[in-house]
């Protein structure tokens, strides 16, 4: 059963005036009416139906047609708002956001010429060329566990593991394995877990996509290494962001890319300096952006997405810790946003899991589909079909679901009392990537000493904060500020470990 309603000039309920909105809220849709009003109204701006400026009805107009809740109206308009779709003018009305472009997201008659050709190793490099010194990421020091409080970034809490429910799944499906602990499967991974995946990501990311489209990897490094070995020729060029991870751009570095780093400010990524260069491969971390944490404005999404159109290039979406966002709704994410398939995303379960379980996923572009499948099979014969088996029953039974639910609202109360101590230690601090993640990243006032200078003495403390290089983020120069940004996780903390090392830190650097 389904409501459908026109909102147009014609019919009386509403002003004159109004542009039309058509909407149809079903019943039987496991989405929730208020998300179904979201989607809807975003279709038709995304779509072109709705341009800038256009009005929209009121929260009482619509309500009243769709014989929903005010309440439900204005929590849908709430989130259309968040997100940058559309805007109110007190005392006037609310109106689509006059900052998108009409034609953004129009589908282009050529998304441009096929994938680049895979490549082998043989094409790289000649036989005589010596071997290269490769630069690699830093992982967490074991050292560091003997401190009392470590704020070390993209550290799960381990207490958080969800270890019973796990382990009946494990048990069941080891009852029923059969071969299939003694056979190889699908290098593209267990189709029971991309077809969770699928479901999971179109109402919580926005990404609508086919169970064919997903990969399953060991992580995003593992993706890092799909994509840029199918992507990636010796000179091409790779956009990075300014600062970004160590582990992606080091990746990127090491197939041949020439890194173009493009800096950042409290909008993400600046568009306005994109390289104007054919088939380019672009990396970038829109919803939480690593290490600064600051998001991606939807008006710079939409023209990192011209320009990758315009260029014939592709965007690497790493989506690493977007379960956890604290202010407002989840934002869409680039690739939900993508209408002609530049955008590969990549999802991991290692931080609202574990890294432990080497599970991960890419969302590959339909058109290159087959290729990512064939490369993953020359990288290896597929992930541990015991933990994918386990993951996708976690998944379907709603576990999983309850899961991220618990956690997030554990994390939120960690991140208050971080931002409580340093209030309570250091007075009013500039922080950035606050509202989402489970990091966040405190610029030091002016006076203090460096980022690098607070590290060494919090340690001596007992107390573990990160500067950037420490956080594996790679820097292109000295005149971003990054010698002044400290990162502090939070989220493998408990509040009184959080409130002590604050207060630690804030003793030595008094010292």
């Amino acid at each position: 059963m389904s409501n459908i309603v026109s909102v147009s000039r014609a019919n009386p309920v509403v002003r004159s005036g109004h542009a039309q909105l058509s909407i149809i809220l079903r019943e039987t849709d496991k989405s929730t009416l208020q998300n179904q009003i979201f989607d809807q109204i975003r279709t038709m701006i995304l779509n072109g139906q709705l341009r800038g400026d256009d009005p929209l009805p009121t929260t009482r107009e619509l309500s009243a047609q769709l014989g929903v809740s005010r309440n439900t109206a204005v929590l849908a308009y709430e989130r259309l708002i968040s997100e940058g779709y559309i805007r109110t003018k007190p005392y006037v009305g609310t109106f689509v956001s006059p900052d998108l472009p009409d034609t953004a997201f129009l589908s282009s008659a050529s998304a441009g010429p096929a994938a680049t050709q895979l490549q082998t190793d043989a094409a790289a490099a000649s036989s005589d060329e010596p071997i290269r010194d490769l630069r690699t990421h830093r992982l967490a020091d074991p050292d560091r566990r003997r401190l009392a409080a470590d704020f070390w970034v993209g550290r799960p809490d381990a207490r958080t593991f969800p270890l019973k429910a796990w382990s009946q799944h494990i048990k069941g499906r080891l009852k029923s394995a059969g071969a299939r602990l003694t056979s190889y499967s699908d290098p593209a991974g267990l189709l029971e877990l991309r077809q969770a995946i699928a479901k999971h990501l179109a109402p919580a990311r926005g990404v609508v996509c086919d169970a064919d489209q997903i990969i399953i990897v060991g992580g995003c490094q593992d993706g890092f290494n799909l994509v840029g070995r199918l992507l990636v020729t010796p000179g091409s060029t790779a956009v990075v962001e300014s600062p970004c991870y160590q582990g992606a751009a080091f990746v990127l570095e090491s197939l041949g890319a020439k890194l173009h780093p493009v800096p950042i400010d409290r909008d993400g990524l600046d568009v306005s300096k994109l390289p104007h260069v054919k088939g380019a491969l672009a990396y970038v971390t829109p919803s939480h952006q690593y290490p600064v944490g600051v998001t991606m404005s939807l008006q710079r999404r939409i023209e990192l997405l011209s320009w990758a159109t315009q260029y014939d290039a592709y965007i690497i979406e790493d989506d690493y810790d977007s379960d956890f966002r604290f202010v407002g709704s989840p934002l869409t994410a680039l690739k939900g946003l993508d209408r002609n398939e530049r955008v590969i995303y990549l999802g991991t379960f290692s931080k609202c899991m574990g890294p432990g379980l080497r599970l991960g996923y890419v969302v590959a572009p339909r058109r290159l589909v087959d290729s990512f499948r064939r490369m993953k099979m020359l990288m290896n014969n597929g992930q541990s079909w015991l933990e994918q088996a386990a993951m996708a029953d976690f998944m379907s039974s709603g576990e999983f679901g309850r899961h991220l639910r618990r956690i997030r609202q554990l994390y939120r109360e960690r991140r208050d009392a971080l931002l409580g101590a340093l209030k309570k230690h250091f007075g009013d601090c500039e922080v950035y990537g606050e509202q989402a993640g489970m990091h966040l990243v405190w610029k030091l006032p002016e006076g203090f000493p460096s980022a690098a200078e607070v590290e060494a003495r919090g340690l001596a403390a007992g107390v573990g904060v990160c500067s950037l290089a420490t956080g594996s983020a790679l820097r292109f120069g000295d005149d971003d500020d990054g010698d002044r940004l400290l990162m502090l996780g939070f989220v493998a903390l408990t509040e009184k470990e959080i409130e002590d090392g604050i207060a630690r830190l804030a003793a030595a650097l008094r010292g």
